[in-house]
C-alpha cells in the first residue's frame, strides 16, 4: 500500500499520488458507505438474477474494500453446478493465496468430485487438511491409476478418533480390499472406540469385518450402545477375550450412567466368564470410581480394595476428595502419599497436602510448602500466599507495543479482511481470516497481530493467543482485558457486586467472545441459559426477546450481573459459591452443600464432583484476583472472598487488601512492583 507522507519526485508522481492517498478507503464516512454497499451486495448474491449484486457493488472493487472478493466468491459459489471453468482460474489468479481463494477452489474440488471429474480435480488440488477433501483426492489417485500406501496415505486417517466423513467409504472400501486395512488394523480402531466410548465409530469399524469376528465385533457395539441388553444377552455368548473385552467395555459406559445398575450386572458377570487381569481391572476400577463420584458409602472400600495393577490417576485423586470428604485429615494425608509423581507436583495436591498438615498440627511441615506455592499466580498460590501472610506474586510482562509494525500488519491483506468483518459483527468471519493470516506471520508478527487486536477491542484474540503461548503468559494487560471498564464498573454497582467478580465471570465463560455460543445453549459474554436470561429482563425490567439478543454485549453484561446478583443473594453473598452455582445450578449445588457444608471453603471445592465446575471455582477466584489488581493495584485477599458455608458476605469489617509484588532474582534482595 502507498503511503502517503512519502515525497514524490516528480510532478506526475505526485498527482498520482494525491489520487491513491484520496481514495484510500481506511477511514470515515467512505468506509461507513462502504458496509452500507457490501451488506446490500451481500444479501442479493443469494436472490436472482445471478448479476443483480453488481450493481450494489458498483465501486468497491476500485476502492479496494477489502472484503470484496467474498461478494465474488459467494455468487460463484451460488452457481458452482454451472459455473465456468474459467471463471473460477480468473478469480484464483486475481485473489491468489488467499482465504476466498482457498475457499473457492474448496468448493470447486467438491462439485468436480460430485461429478468424479478427477482429471480436473487433480489438476487444481493444491492440498487440504479437510478430510473430506483427503478422500476424495485419494479417490482421484485411484482413478488415475496410483497405488496407495498405508503409512502415507491412510494412517492420520485412520488413526484419527473422530468419525470418517461419507467420501472415504470407497477409499476405505478399496485399502480393505487390497490388504492395506487388514483385519488387525480394523480390531485396533474398534478398540479405541471402544475404549472412547464412541459407539458409532465402532460400529462403523465392525461392518468392514466379517463372519465370526463380524459377530464379535458386534458384540462390542451393542455393549456400548445398549449395556443392559448386552448383558442380558450375553448368557448364550462365548467366554472369550474379546467377549469378555466387549463387556468389561460395557460396564465402563454404564457405571457412568448408573453405577449401581453397573455394579448389580457386574456381579453376575464377574462369575459367568473367565477374566484376565486386565479386564477385570478395568471393569473395577470404573465400577470404584463412579461410585466415589457419587460419593456413594460404599465408594472409599471399593477404592481401598482395588489391587495395584488396576489404580490410575483418576482413582487415586478420588480416594483423596473420599477421605477429604469425610473429614479423616490422617486418611487424606496417606492418600495424598498414594498419589503418583506427576500429581505430587501439583499445586492442587501440594496445597491440599499443606492443608492437611495444618489440620494435624504439623505448621512447621506445612510451611515450606505454602511458602512455594505463593510464589504462584493461581487460585492456590493465592490461597498459600494468605496462610503464609505472603503478598500475591503476580509478575507481569509488558508487551512493547510498536505501532510501525502493527501499522504494517493493519495493512496486510488477510488481517485487513479479518478487521473488516469483525467491524460489521460478521465474527465467524473475521475469527476464519484471522486464522489464516496467523499462518503466514512469524512469531513476533503474531504477537504484533495479537496486541494490535487488543488495542482495537478485539479482546478473545489476545486471551486465546496470549494464554496458549508460554512465553506470553505473564502479558497480563491481555491476557485479562478491562473492556467496557466504565459500563462493567456501573452495571456492577447496579447489581451491588464486586466488578473484578464481573470480569472474571466474563473471562472464565466467554474469554471475550461476544458471539459465544456453548453447546449447553448458552449465549453471550457471560454466557446466559434464554431460560435465564428470559426470567431475568423480565424481573428487571430489561428488553429480551431471543436468544440472539444476548450476542449484545451491554445486555449480556446487565442480565449476567442481576443473575449474578441473584445466585450471591441465594449463598449470603458468597461469590465463590455462587460462582459454582452460575456454572452447575442450584440444584446441585445445594445437594453438595447438604452433603459436605461443614467443610472449610478451600477443602469443599476440592470435593466438587463436577470436575469442570471444581475447576471453574478455581479458575473464577484467580480470576477476581488478577482482576482486582489490574482495577486497583492492593486487592482483598482471596480467602476473605471465601466465606464459610452459612456465613455472610462481605463481612461487618472489610478485609485488609494485600500487596502485590514480583519478587527480584535471588541474591538482590527484596520485591519489585509488577
Amino acid at each position: 500500500m502507498l503511503a502517503c507522507v512519502r515525497r514524490p519526485q516528480h510532478w506526475l508522481s505526485l498527482i498520482l499520488l494525491g489520487l491513491a492517498c484520496a481514495i484510500l478507503p481506511l477511514q470515515g464516512a467512505d468506509r461507513a458507505e462502504q458496509r452500507t454497499q457490501f451488506r446490500a451486495a451481500l444479501d442479493a448474491v443469494d436472490r436472482p438474477p445471478d448479476d443483480a449484486w453488481k450493481k450494489l457493488a458498483a465501486g468497491l472493487e476500485e476502492a479496494r474494500y477489502p472484503l470484496f472478493p467474498y461478494l465474488e466468491l459467494n455468487a460463484l459459489r451460488q452457481r458452482i453446478t454451472r459455473v465456468d471453468q474459467r471463471e473460477i482460474d480468473a478469480f484464483l489468479a486475481r485473489w491468489p493465496d488467499s482465504l476466498p481463494a482457498r475457499d473457492l477452489r474448496d468448493a470447486y474440488l467438491r462439485e468436480l468430485a460430485q461429478r468424479s471429474n478427477w482429471t480436473s480435480f487433480r489438476a487444481y488440488w493444491k492440498g487440504s487438511d479437510d478430510r473430506d477433501l483427503i478422500c476424495d483426492n485419494l479417490q482421484a489417485r485411484l482413478a488415475a491409476g496410483a497405488k496407495l500406501d498405508y503409512a502415507n496415505d491412510l494412517d492420520a486417517l485412520w488413526q484419527n478418533p473422530r468419525a470418517l466423513p461419507a467420501s472415504c467409504a470407497p477409499v476405505v472400501a478399496h485399502a480393505r480390499a487390497h490388504g492395506l486395512l487388514n483385519d488387525a488394523r480394523v480390531w485396533a480402531r474398534l478398540e479405541r472406540s471402544a475404549a472412547a466410548g464412541r459407539a458409532e465409530e465402532a460400529a462403523a469399524a465392525a461392518a468392514l469385518l466379517s463372519g465370526d469376528q463380524r459377530a464379535a465385533a458386534d458384540r462390542y457395539v451393542l455393549a456400548l450402545r445398549d449395556p443392559s441388553t448386552a448383558f442380558t444377552k450375553s448368557t448364550g455368548w462365548p467366554n472369550d477375550a474379546r467377549t469378555r473385552d466387549a463387556l468389561s467395555y460395557g460396564i465402563a459406559r454404564h457405571a457412568r450412567r448408573d453405577s449401581a445398575a453397573a455394579e448389580a450386572a457386574w456381579a453376575t458377570l464377574e462369575t459367568r466368564f473367565t477374566w484376565d487381569a486386565t479386564q477385570k481391572n478395568r471393569a473395577l476400577n470404573v465400577l470404584a470410581v463412579y461410585r466415589a463420584t457419587s460419593y456413594s458409602p460404599d465408594a472409599l472400600t471399593r477404592l481401598n480394595a482395588l489391587p495395584a495393577q488396576a489404580e490410575d490417576d483418576l482413582s487415586r485423586e478420588w480416594r483423596v476428595r473420599l477421605t477429604l470428604a469425610s473429614g479423616d485429615f490422617k486418611q487424606t494425608l496417606a492418600a495424598l502419599d498414594k498419589l503418583s509423581d506427576t500429581q505430587k507436583a501439583d499445586a492442587r495436591w501440594r496445597y491440599l497436602r499443606a492443608r492437611m498438615l495444618m489440620n494435624l498440627q504439623r505448621k512447621s511441615e506445612a510451611m515450606p510448602i505454602f511458602a512455594a506455592l505463593a510464589g504462584e499466580a493461581s487460585f492456590h498460590g493465592f490461597l498459600a500466599a494468605d496462610w503464609a501472610e505472603h503478598p500475591y506474586t503476580i509478575c507481569a510482562r509488558v508487551l512493547a507495543e510498536d505501532a510501525q509494525a502493527e501499522n504494517v500488519l493493519a495493512q496486510q491483506p488477510d488481517l485487513e479482511r479479518a478487521f473488516e468483518f469483525r467491524e460489521l459483527a460478521m465474527l465467524s468471519a473475521a475469527r476464519r481470516e484471522w486464522d489464516f493470516a496467523m499462518t503466514k506471520l512469524d512469531a513476533q508478527q503474531r504477537r504484533n497481530a495479537v496486541d494490535l487486536a487488543y488495542r482495537r477491542g478485539w479482546y478473545d484474540r489476545a486471551v486465546f493467543a496470549f494464554s496458549a503461548d508460554p512465553d506470553m503468559q505473564r502479558i497480563y494487560e491481555q491476557r485479562f482485558p478491562l473492556g467496557m471498564e466504565t459500563y462493567v464498573k456501573a452495571e456492577a454497582h447496579n447489581a451491588n457486586i464486586d466488578p473484578a467478580w464481573v470480569y472474571a465471570i466474563i473471562r472464565a465463560e466467554s474469554a471475550w467472545m461476544t458471539d459465544a455460543h456453548s453447546s449447553a445453549d448458552a449465549y453471550g459474554l457471560m454466557q446466559l441459559l434464554p431460560s435465564v436470561a428470559k426470567q431475568t429482563a423480565k424481573s428487571a425490567g430489561l428488553p429480551y426477546s431471543t436468544a440472539q439478543d444476548l450476542f449484545d454485549a451491554r445486555l449480556s453484561i446487565q442480565l449476567g450481573t442481576r443473575y449474578l446478583s441473584l445466585m450471591a443473594r441465594q449463598y449470603d453473598g458468597s461469590p465463590w459459591l455462587a460462582s459454582a452455582a452460575y456454572n452447575a445450578g442450584v440444584g446441585a449445588v445445594g445437594r453438595w452443600t447438604n452433603a459436605r457444608g461443614t467443610l472449610d471453603p478451600d477443602l469443599f471445592v476440592e470435593t466438587i464432583p463436577y470436575k469442570e465446575t471444581r475447576e471453574y471455582v478455581a479458575r473464577v477466584l484467580a480470576f477476581i484476583v488478577i482482576y482486582d489488581w489490574r482495577m486497583n493495584g492492593k486487592v482483598l485477599s482471596l480467602s476473605s472472598r471465601m466465606p464459610k458455608i452459612g456465613q455472610s458476605y462481605p463481612p461487618a469489617t472489610e478485609a485488609p487488601r494485600k500487596e502485590v509484588v514480583c519478587p527480584t532474582p535471588a541474591g538482590t534482595g527484596g520485591h519489585a512492583s509488577p
